[in-house]
C-alpha cells in the first residue's frame, strides 16, 4: 500500500483538510496521513468548513511528523513554507510536493470573519487533491 503525507505548520487547519478529502478522493489502496512541525490541535473552523462539504475530520488528531512513517511515504506534500523548509531529509524515492497555502488560522478577525478564508483554502486544497487523484490513478 503506497502511502502520502500531508504536512504544514500546526497540523490543524491545511495539512487536516488536506487528510480528509485525501480519504474521500485519493484511490482505496493508498495511506493517507498528515502531521506537523509542530502540534496545534485541531482547528474547530477546519473541522465546520469540511462539515459543510460533508467530510468528518472531528476524530482526527495533531500529530508532529514521524521520521520513520515519512521515509515509507510514496509521496510528501508540504502544504506551507515552513513545513517544506524544516521536513526532514526524504530518500530520494519520495515524491515531494510543495501546496503554499496561506494559513487560515492566521486571517485576522473572529471566527466568524475567518470562515470564508477557511473556505478558500478548504477549495483550494481539494481542487488539488481532485488533480492529484487524477496522477495517482
Amino acid at each position: 500500500m503506497a502511502k502520502i503525507y500531508f504536512l504544514c505548520t500546526g497540523n490543524s487547519c491545511r495539512s487536516q483538510m488536506a487528510e480528509g478529502f485525501a480519504h474521500q478522493l485519493l484511490p482505496a489502496d493508498w495511506e493517507v496521513a498528515s502531521a506537523g512541525v509542530e502540534v496545534h490541535g485541531v482547528n474547530p473552523l477546519a473541522v465546520q468548513v469540511m462539515a459543510e462539504v460533508g467530510i468528518d475530520i472531528r476524530q482526527q488528531t495533531s500529530k508532529l511528523i514521524d521520521p520513520e512513517y515519512l521515509a515509507q511515504c510514496a509521496v510528501v506534500v508540504t502544504l506551507c513554507g515552513d513545513a517544506r523548509d524544516r521536513c526532514p531529509v526524504t530518500p530520494p524515492t519520495v515524491t515531494r510536493l510543495h501546496w503554499p497555502l496561506p494559513d487560515p488560522a492566521q486571517a485576522p478577525g473572529s471566527p466568524a470573519e475567518k470562515i470564508p478564508v477557511f473556505r478558500q483554502v478548504r477549495d483550494q486544497i481539494q481542487a488539488q487533491i481532485v488533480a492529484l487523484a487524477k496522477t495517482l490513478k
